[in-house]
């Protein structure tokens, strides 16, 4: 290709001022009737031409190709059906087509499902934008996306400018029904009902009807529920303890389904604690005795009922009421009447000498068998006549008395099973796997004994059972074989975390999850299925996961402290997922609460169709058949109906530049010379 350009052998400003000049003075010749003042004007023009500096570019051209976008989306949504496969096919049969153009350059990209939390959904034309992002508006021939056509970044106006085309993936006319979570109470006080509203939808489907909704929360059953389609519906759910309580809902399969993934979805509720009710009975008063009591009222939280009783409900003597400094105990309200509205019942260093009726040790024994929580703190008294241990209460104590009282300084020891039990794992100070003795203070007194059941998590000298937590039918007991934990809390030699493990002790015999023994808890962190699994066994089994599709996998635990075994794997799917060791399971949910990835995934041209449009593209179902791609002209028509174009742009780049100046400055002086001769003759006439 060959073209005038210029070179100024002087400044432009130069060069026009000159110019304005010579025409000037050409013009006045001519108004003056001057003979020559044309040629003279030719003389001009012929001086600023060569002065211009005229050359001739030749450049030798390159072609550039031509870039065409391919967006496959491999989202959740696309894997319902057949439609991956369809995707696939077609696919394949586009790279071939692709392939034999020539002058085109493919750039492939795709869409997958993210399960970080950010409800996004299919972000389609910013895949297409990054595909882009480096080519000239003038080399890019067109965009292919293959989708279901639930697009969720989709904008207003097109601003590729060139054709648009979409390959739907799906079938016509699909429909579904989904269960949405639209609100959910985040906190509900323990012992009440939580609320949700949440609505079913049959997309597709004639308007009207109910469905049955079936509700489990912590993986146990709450039966059903009948809601109206297409409307709200108010749940209520029981909030058992405090923490996390998982609430899974599903929606009975309806009249025609494309998938049930939709179907179920996970509610997590915090429970919170109002008051706890606990019922402190002391013995004789003691220096342990304040220990519990400002441990326990220091706690906004707890409602506290502290006795100690000294004075037996039989006790009659004339002295005045009015005299008297004790008063008869309330037993027959504390242990019959109201004993099931506490959360909790500890008896601090009380021994039995008939004050109370052995009817209501068995009342407390029943108390506990039912689902109630009992701590003991024993001192010399257990070791005694006195003992509680010969009350119907050792049908649920889990050590016995021996009679033998240890009185020498020790340091309390964390057992092995201890190390690996949540109530004394990594106390402050403790031993452990690597330091033999802990660094807290000592103890002087220990109540011999020995353990009958549940599990030693401390001990004392001679490896003689210090604190025994057990589980009994349905309620718990903690059983503390001294009552000196008190020189823990007045500092005595450094001192020690009385503080945690009472904290600990009262959380797990309130069967808060972040405190059991045996528990199975998973959550996706990062696109990260985390699976952990506590347990006092020597090793965890591998656990067994089921996605929101259908799909199983393996999860192998590895162990990372003493009673705790972790496992990861990546997941791309948002829902609920399922998990279980064979005799624990656990629940849990990817993505936001109501992903948009999952909020309607039938197969639609609607949401794209005004964007292929305008930008000159089309829309075509797969199902109808695969299309063929042609090239065409910018201004010609960039579809059919068995087809798709892509533009020709017929973009170069310059591979090589020749120039040579158009006229010499010899032959400019010749011009000159000889235009202001033939003016010079003109006017000699």
């Amino acid at each position: 290709m060959t073209r005038l350009a210029f070179d100024p052998h002087i400044p432009l400003s130069l060069l026009i001022l000159l110019a304005f000049a010579a025409l000037a003075i050409t013009i006045f010749g001519v108004w003056r009737g001057a003979r020559g003042a044309l040629m003279r004007g030719l003389a001009f023009a012929i001086l600023l031409f060569a002065l211009a500096g005229p050359i001739l570019v030749k450049e030798t051209h390159a072609p550039l190709p031509d870039v065409v976008a391919v967006v496959v989306d491999r989202s959740q949504s696309m894997g319902v059906g057949d439609r991956t496969a369809q995707a696939a096919a077609a696919l394949t049969a586009l790279r071939r087509q692709l392939a034999a153009q020539p002058n085109l350059t493919v750039r492939e990209t795709s869409i997958t499902t993210t399960t970080t939390g950010e409800n996004n959904g299919t972000q389609a034309f910013a895949a297409l934008n990054s595909a882009l992002a480096d080519v000239p508006p003038s080399r890019i021939a067109g965009a292919i996306m293959i989708t279901e056509g639930e697009v969720h970044d989709a904008p207003q106006t097109s601003a590729l400018k060139a054709p648009l085309h979409v390959l739907i993936a799906g079938g016509h006319g699909e429909r579904d029904r989904k269960l949405t979570v639209l609100n959910a109470e985040r906190f509900a006080i323990v012992g009440q009902s939580a609320q949700m509203v949440l609505r079913v939808d049959d997309f597709g489907g004639a308007p009207g009807g109910t469905a049955e909704v079936t509700l489990a929360i912590d993986g146990k059953s709450l039966g059903s529920r009948v809601v109206p389609v297409g409307q709200e519906a108010t749940l209520r759910v029981p909030v058992s303890h405090e923490g996390e309580n998982i609430v899974e809902m599903a929606a009975a399969p309806g009249p025609s389904e494309l998938t049930l993934q939709n179907n179920r979805a996970v509610v997590t509720i915090s429970g919170v604690r109002d008051r706890l009710r606990v019922l402190l009975i002391s013995g004789e008063p003691h220096a342990g005795e304040r220990v519990w009591r400002n441990l326990l009222k220091a706690d906004p939280s707890v409602d506290l009922v502290h006795f100690t009783i000294l004075r037996p409900p039989d006790k009659q003597d004339t002295t005045p009421i009015e005299e008297l400094s004790l008063i008869t105990f309330p037993t027959r309200e504390l242990f019959l009447e109201k004993l099931k509205s506490f959360d909790l019942v500890i008896f601090d260093r009380y021994g039995e000498a008939g004050i109370l009726p052995m009817a209501y040790f068995e009342n407390i024994a029943n108390y506990v068998d039912n689902g109630g929580a009992l701590l003991v703190s024993s001192g010399t008294e257990f070791a005694k006549d006195e003992s509680l241990y010969r009350t119907p209460l050792a049908g649920v104590l889990p050590a016995q008395p021996s009679g033998e009282i240890v009185t020498q300084g020790f340091k309390p020891m964390v057992t092995p099973t201890g190390l690996s039990h949540p109530v004394t794992r990594d106390l402050p100070g403790s031993n452990n796997e690597t330091n033999a003795q802990p660094t807290w203070g000592r103890w002087f007194r220990q109540i011999g004994g020995s353990s009958i059941g549940g599990q030693t998590v401390m001990s004392g000298p001679g490896d003689r059972p210090l604190l025994v937590l057990d589980q009994v039918k349905k309620g718990r007991v903690a059983e503390l074989m001294s009552d000196q934990i008190w020189l823990w809390a007045r500092g005595f030699e450094g001192g020690g975390p009385q503080a945690e493990l009472l904290r600990r002790l009262a959380h797990w015999l309130m069967k808060e999850p972040e405190l059991e023994a045996e528990s199975l808890s998973a959550a996706v962190v990062d696109g990260q299925m985390v699976v952990t699994r506590r347990s006092m066994a020597t090793d965890a089994k591998p656990v067994e996961m089921t996605s929101p599709s259908g799909n199983h996998a393996i999860i192998t635990l590895t162990k990372v402290e003493p009673g705790m075994w972790r496992g990861t794997m990546k997941v791309g799917e948002l829902g609920l997922y399922r998990l279980t060791d064979s005799t624990l399971s656990a629940v849990t949910a990817a993505g936001p609460l109501n992903p948009k990835e999952v909020a309607d995934m039938r197969a639609t041209a609607d949401i794209l169709e005004p964007l292929t449009k305008q930008s000159g593209g089309s829309v075509h179902w797969l199902i109808d058949g695969m299309v063929g791609v042609r090239r065409v002209a910018p201004a010609q028509t960039a579809y059919g109906a068995n087809w798709i174009g892509l533009r020709r742009n017929s973009a170069y780049r310059v591979t090589a530049l020749e120039q040579e100046p158009l006229l010499p400055p010899w032959a400019a002086l010749l011009l000159v010379v000889g235009s202001l001769f033939l003016a010079w003759k003109i006017e000699g006439r």
